[in-house]
């Protein structure tokens, strides 16, 4: 009698206490949804409306964007009406169709986050390791076929659990539609959740071998051209003409043009320089240390949530508390407002367009320098 009245207690105090949880977990949830709404937005208009911008890599920052905003807007609201019309607990108050697509869709986001930064992580590499192969070949419409490459690769891994019966449904501990991970001998999400470490593993593989090329570099000073200035353009010994030609394309020659260089037009486009110098180098090494962190706060968000699932895969009735469950699941919830805040802590063109911006939209003028370092 005794242990059932303390069983009751329990129930009742865990009943009593049921409306407050859900009272928190919504206000959080608002307030995840309102600051990813609002900074995946302004990040977004930032990088449409700043020309300056218009660059590969801000091309795949403004794709995370505006997939966190669709995240926020479609699958959040979901979320927080399971939460509030649940007596004492989360309910699905709309029809199976509706939870599959919210399933999806969630699915859907997570992987396409993980390839997208999987794809930023190659092209920093190529931007640091081969910068002449990237200046040439990085184009808007390369950047368009990756990001269209990346929501073909995510639809791909996401939409087959479609059609499998009991894979989506609405899990009441998460509070969400989203995978069923069960033992795997019960359903087959293991490839799914392998595929998303083995790119989110291989991402920071791809990070850690530029360090790798960045350190070995690391003592690498720019070569500094002493010219050799001639009036008449007569030197004496073995590469004497191309000598010439060399200071006379450097700008450092002095008199008429060279004989060897008479009907070649110099190039007068300094954009069409493709090798990196030291400025350059370090542009490219402090938006790959941006997107680094970005996929730092992906996998520090998401890897507790991820290891309760690969818990619950294979280990038969693992029982995992609930309350690190729902703080799991929320974490995963704040990185769709995380990659602005990341995006304007790591890099100063963004805060300084950001400012030029606002005091463009205040009517106030502010001198601009003529370059800026990010």
């Amino acid at each position: 009698m005794a242990n059932t009245s303390a069983f009751g207690e329990t129930s009742a105090s865990l009943h009593s206490h049921a409306p407050a949880a859900s009272a928190v977990k919504l206000a959080s949830l608002g307030l995840i949804m309102g600051a990813s709404l609002l900074g995946n937005a302004s990040l977004s208009l930032l990088l449409v409306k700043d020309s300056s911008l218009h660059r590969a890599p801000y091309f795949f920052l403004l794709d995370l964007c505006l997939a966190d905003v669709v995240r926020s807007a479609v699958c959040f609201p979901f979320v927080m009406a399971s939460v509030g019309s649940g007596v004492g607990g989360s309910a699905w108050p709309y029809s199976p169709l509706s939870c599959k697509i919210v399933a999806f869709l969630s699915v859907l986001f997570c992987f396409h986050v993980a390839f997208l930064l999987f794809c930023v992580s190659v092209t920093r590499y190529m931007a640091i390791a081969h910068h002449r192969f990237y200046s040439k070949r990085m184009s808007p419409c390369t950047c368009a076929a990756v990001i269209c490459m990346v929501w073909t690769l995510s639809v791909a891994m996401a939409f087959p659990p479609v059609f499998d019966v009991g894979t989506y449904k609405f899990v009441s501990e998460e509070e969400q539609c989203t995978f069923e991970h069960r033992y795997v001998k019960a359903n087959d999400t293991l490839g799914f959740m392998l595929m998303l470490a083995v790119v989110v593993g291989t991402t920071h593989a791809v990070y850690v071998k530029m360090l790798c090329f960045v350190y070995d570099h690391r003592k690498m000073k720019p070569a500094q051209l002493v010219p050799a200035i001639s009036q008449n353009w007569t030197f004496h010994g073995p590469g004497a003409t191309g000598q010439a030609a060399a200071n006379w394309i450097a700008g450092f020659g002095r008199g008429p043009t060279p004989p060897t260089l008479v009907g070649i037009r110099q190039a007068s486009h300094p954009g069409n320089r493709r090798l990196l110098v030291l400025d350059e180098f370090k542009t490219e090494k402090r938006i790959g240390k941006m997107y680094y962190m970005i996929t730092l706060t992906f996998l520090v968000l998401w890897a507790p949530y991820i290891s309760a699932c690969y818990l619950r895969i294979f280990v038969r009735g693992a029982p995992v508390p609930q309350l690190y469950l729902t703080a799991a699941v929320w974490m995963s919830f704040v990185q769709a407002g995380a990659n602005p805040v990341v995006s304007f802590l790591f890099n100063k063109e963004l805060r300084m367009r950001l400012r030029a911006c606002f005091s463009c939209c205040l009517g106030t003028q502010t001198p601009m320098e003529p370059y800026c370092v990010i």
